[in-house]
């Protein structure tokens, strides 16, 4: 049987050359890179270079990349950090209805503390709504927060108009780039980013590593306290290898962005333009302004999470929303935001394409998907009645 992945915003596959980038710094250069002996500042150096790598990347200051465990590590840092730093109860925090559950839930643990929390909202294709953020900075916000790129509809915000607006206002601007970062054009001081989330494990790098730009002047308190890591913002020992293998990722996506991007752009229309030919099909999130890899659809009448199994039973591995939230059984907070009511969104599903899918892959998926749809129609009772 094929087997199919197209759950790439969930997890890419390690490759191979960043492994053989990292094998080193698991069994050679193994030190702890705040000892002062050659094994520790071997380590450092490579560190250090990876900084440059990644920083680069951005178009930052080396010194502005604090590297974390995760993307959701570094979303909590930059919100936590920064509300801790000015002021739980001075601090009024705007993100956007979409934002990934790492924003979303720090907001809600922070609004439990006495931060003021306000949710903007985003039209049906999940846009952020302009005027309604303009709304909130004219309210005295200290800092706002957009996913740049939803890790669900794949839609894509504008970024640099939301950073020069929050800078009109003198508002600090964090974006959440994990399934942006080397897939689409960043330059933080163009966008007018203040504090930027980044991750390997979207790149085809390690899991267990991530970033978090913080342009020089913005302050925060860390979170985690100890050896004063980090410049002082994240203690704990490093993670060499990862920090190396993130830093091999971003260096072979950066370079291959602009050719990657307009091959994963013609199998995602293709897919596209072809699935939506299936009865009572529509797609989520915008047409255009989204991710070159991501496809997300809702079919009317079936479950989503059977349709996955379906699917699975075939070779084809996909999912109906976001990863870190899939299991929870609730209708997705993403959907819910553009308007979908809870009974169309059981029926969504998202494939997301990368590296290694060939276009055999689409046609596989554009057979076996249009079966499947039809052959769990035909079991719905909403079926069952309109041909009653």
């Amino acid at each position: 049987m094929r087997r199919v992945y197209v759950d790439y915003a969930a997890t890419t596959p390690l490759d191979p050359r960043v492994l053989e980038a990292m094998n080193p710094y698991f069994t050679i250069v193994y030190g702890n890179a705040s000892s002062i002996h050659s094994f520790g500042t071997e380590a450092r150096q490579a560190i250090e270079d990876a900084r440059i790598v990644i920083s680069k990347a951005m178009n930052a200051e080396p010194r502005e990349l604090i590297f974390t465990g995760s993307a959701t590590e570094a979303n909590n840092l930059a919100l936590k950090g920064f509300a801790f730093k000015n002021g739980l109860k001075k601090t009024h925090i705007a993100i956007s209805s979409i934002e990934h559950d790492s924003i979303l839930n720090t907001a809600k643990w922070l609004e439990k503390l006495g931060v003021k929390i306000t949710y903007l909202p985003v039209d049906h294709h999940g846009i952020i709504k302009q005027e309604e953020l303009e709304k909130t900075l004219k309210d005295g916000v200290s800092l706002v927060s957009i996913i740049h790129a939803n890790n669900e509809i794949g839609t894509v915000q504008s970024i640099k108009e939301i950073g020069k607006l929050c800078h009109e206002y003198e508002v600090n601007f964090h974006t959440d780039a994990a399934q942006s970062f080397c897939k689409l054009p960043i330059d933080v001081k163009e966008m007018g980013v203040d504090l930027m989330t980044v991750n390997a494990h979207k790149l085809y790098g390690p899991k267990g590593v991530g970033g978090l730009y913080l342009k020089k002047g913005v302050d925060i308190e860390p979170l985690v306290h100890g050896g004063g890591h980090e410049f002082g913002l994240r203690s704990s020992t490093e993670n060499v290898p990862g920090i190396v293998g993130f830093a091999k990722a971003v260096e072979i996506a950066k370079n291959a962005m602009e050719q990657e991007a307009k091959r994963l752009i013609k199998l995602r229309d293709r897919l596209i333009k072809n699935v939506l030919k299936i009865e009572a099909t529509y797609l989520n999130g915008h047409r255009t302004q989204r991710l070159p890899n991501n496809a997300n659809f809702r079919f009317s009448y079936i479950e989503g999470e059977a349709l996955i199994m379906l699917l699975n039973d075939e070779g084809i591995a996909a999912s109906t929303g976001s990863a870190c939230s899939s299991s929870s059984g609730q209708p997705s907070h993403v959907l819910l935001a553009i308007g979908l009511k809870p009974e169309d969104i059981h029926g969504s599903l998202r494939l997301s394409l990368g590296r290694y899918n060939t276009p055999e892959d689409i046609e596989y998926i554009l057979e076996v998907l249009p079966k499947i749809v039809k052959k769990l129609k035909a079991m719905s009772p909403v079926e069952a009645l309109k041909s009653y």
